[in-house]
């Protein structure tokens, strides 16, 4: 299977269309912010006017910090010293920590200490096949090599080059490459990857460009469950005993039994944090060629997977088999959002963010 065919292609016209675009997507999005307490809790159901900040990306060593006026959204982590490029801490309106600390930073007290891959919030697939080549360190179950997990014998994705960040207005976006490698450090696959803020005045979208390259040789994406753009949320925030939250999509199914494995446009956790309600959203663009299906968890995962078939368990995959696949030379092109609102998924406008998001530079 070429994948080679998503929406980046279509991204190539003039670019006065697509600041036109971007700017449109700005204008039109919802400006508002929380004004109503009921219960001790601030809910954005009475709306006021709150206009966009500027955004600016301060870059660091091993950090790009992305910030909204003042407030800091995300802090981009791409020190080599990490397994995976991730974004930490993430914050929603109102500087509303959303996603957990452990292992990053492990002075939280009550944090859960499970999964200690689930960093945040991160793109990486766990099993990612390079054909032809000899591993000389395998992961139980995994046929390639594990990106997912950090168990021994697990790959690393390296940045190896950040570009100078651009910003414009209440946009912001910072280009880097990544290295996907062997736990011995043979690189089987490059990626570029774009990481974009937009400060919408009621919420805050991240988007990833990803553009995946099989530069080195043939690769087969596995048929695990264990990936991809993952996002874990603070434990009061879990649907499940320990929080207080909900996990919904768009097609309106609510809770992991009955969302796991599913295809949606987006998925959506929410809770309540302190005395406001806050959510964040992950959304799989509508023209990735691979589709995502949801492996969402009740202790706090939340993940879209382009890659799992029926050997993941998904339900929407029962009886797949056709893997997605890169001949040596060719591209997958990706792009998810993260969106960052007040209140739940209704109250925070998500579905009509998510429209917008699908729009914006086309």
């Amino acid at each position: 299977m070429n994948a080679d065919n998503s929406h980046v292609d279509g991204a190539q016209g003039s670019k006065s269309a697509q600041f036109a675009a971007r700017r449109h997507f700005l204008r039109t999005a919802s400006l508002s912010a929380a004004a109503l307490v009921t219960g001790g809790l601030t809910s954005p159901a009475r709306l006021i006017a709150a206009d966009p900040s500027e955004v600016t990306i301060k870059l660091g060593d091993d950090t790009a910090d992305f910030l909204a006026g003042k407030d800091l959204v995300g802090r981009y982590q791409f020190g080599k010293t990490w397994s995976k490029p991730f974004l930490f801490p993430l914050n929603a309106p109102g500087n509303v920590a959303i996603t957990r600390a452990w292992p990053i930073d492990k002075g939280v007290d009550g944090e859960s200490a499970d999964h200690p891959h689930q960093k945040s919030a991160w793109f990486t697939h766990g099993d990612v096949i390079p054909e032809g080549l000899d591993l000389k360190d395998k992961i139980k179950g995994v046929k390639g090599v594990d990106f997912w997990s950090e168990a021994p014998g697990h790959g690393k994705i390296v940045c190896t080059e950040v570009g100078k960040p651009k910003a414009d207005k209440n946009h912001a976006a910072l280009a880097t490459k990544n290295e996907w490698r062997t736990a011995d450090g043979v690189k089987i696959m490059d990626e570029d990857r774009t990481v974009q803020l937009y400060d919408l005045g009621d919420a805050r979208l991240f988007v990833f460009d990803i553009d995946l390259h099989a530069s080195a040789m043939p690769i087969t994406f596995g048929d695990t469950k264990e990936g991809s753009f993952g996002v874990r949320v603070k434990d009061v925030i879990r649907e499940d005993k320990v929080g207080k939250g909900k996990l919904e999509t768009s097609e309106g199914k609510v809770g992991e039994k009955n969302l796991w494995g599913s295809q949606a446009g987006w998925c959506d956790y929410s809770g309540p944090i302190g005395d406001k309600v806050v959510g964040v959203a992950v959304f799989d663009d509508p023209t990735n060629s691979a589709k995502a299906c949801w492996h969402s968890r009740g202790y706090g995962l939340m993940a879209a997977n382009p890659f799992g078939r029926g050997g993941s368990g998904f339900p929407a995959m029962k009886g797949k088999t056709d893997l997605v696949k890169l001949a040596k030379g060719d591209h997958l092109k990706l792009r998810y959002g993260i969106l960052l609102h007040s209140g739940d998924a209704k109250e925070g406008k998500v579905a009509e963010h998510y429209e917008k998001f699908a729009k914006l530079g086309k």
